[in-house]
């Protein structure tokens, strides 16, 4: 596999043709907007929210220099390497349905990755896309860490919430661009195709499907068959894990399963936790 970062083309988003695939009369999607660079989508999709910004505003970037992940992790990425984005919900669900907003991306981002490129791409909870060690191209013997999710919200209009979504998928990244060792891109991966608008319009066509039912099921995961969807992507289910919660406590045994509420179900030395947070370490046998 060669490693250099000139033989791959790295070419920009096409935002005409994202928009002309996605944007429809009666559609979910109002606009995909790509920013040259930008510190965060997130942040600055939020922003947007703020000034007026609709439902379904999608803004993407070539270069994010600002990004975040779960627990305030910080990290950037080449130029047109990866596919960072994020959409902004007014959402009309139950404010304790919203933990499945960053699942529901998940869902659409493995679905979409599987489609496009080949890769057999999975979760783990909550809303890490990986692609299991079992499966991985190089015979490693840990899970490699795909693309991150993170859902941040704004109640300051009650009766309209904003959520924003953001991702970022590692696409064509060589290893020495990667931030983390646990980190695999699509490259490494031996993805079948490294087009980014491609890859985003599959994610926000599947995002929408899977949107329009949950929301009109008023947030009901399982009425809706988000939870089903999720769960039959998630290889967290079924394995030991460690699991690092709040407060620096430690608890280890197996997930036996996600609630209604997206709950991991880890049954330990002490019974059965719904933990909604923590992070979850996937024990290899003999660790």
């Amino acid at each position: 596999m060669a490693h250099d970062t000139d033989d791959v083309p790295r070419p920009p988003l096409d935002p005409i043709a994202l928009n002309a695939a996605l944007t429809r009369p009666g559609g979910m999607w109002r606009g995909v907007d790509v920013l040259p660079a930008v510190g965060s989508t997130n942040t600055e999709l939020l922003a947007r929210a703020k000034a007026g910004a609709p439902h379904g505003s999608v803004l993407a970037t070539e270069h994010q220099t600002a990004g975040r992940g779960r627990l305030g992790r910080g990290f950037t990425t080449p130029d047109r390497a990866a596919l960072t984005f994020s959409v902004l919900l007014r959402v009309t669900v139950p404010a304790d349905t919203l933990g499945w907003l960053s699942m529901l991306m998940g869902v659409a981002a493995v679905g979409a990755v599987r489609r496009v490129t080949g890769v057999p791409a999975a979760l783990k909870w909550p809303n890490d896309v990986i692609v299991p060690a079992e499966v991985r191209a190089e015979g490693a013997t840990a899970d490699g860490k795909l693309a991150g999710i993170l859902s941040e919200a704004d109640f300051s209009d009650p009766d309209a919430p904003a959520v924003v979504v953001g991702m970022g998928v590692n696409v064509s990244q060589t290893r020495a661009e990667l931030p983390v060792d646990t980190a695999v891109s699509l490259r490494g991966e031996g993805a079948a195709d490294l087009d980014r608008s491609a890859l985003l319009g599959a994610v926000l066509g599947g995002f929408e499907e899977l949107y329009t039912v949950w929301s009109a099921a008023d947030g009901d995961a399982e009425a809706s068959g988000l939870a089903d969807a999720y769960r039959g992507m998630c290889v967290t289910l079924g394995r030991r894990v460690r699991v690092h919660l709040p407060g620096e406590e430690l608890l280890e045994g197996t997930a036996t399963g996600v609630d209604a509420h997206a709950r991991l179900v880890v049954e330990g030395p002490k019974g059965g936790r719904e933990l909604s947070a923590g992070d979850v370490v996937h024990v290899r046998p003999g660790s």
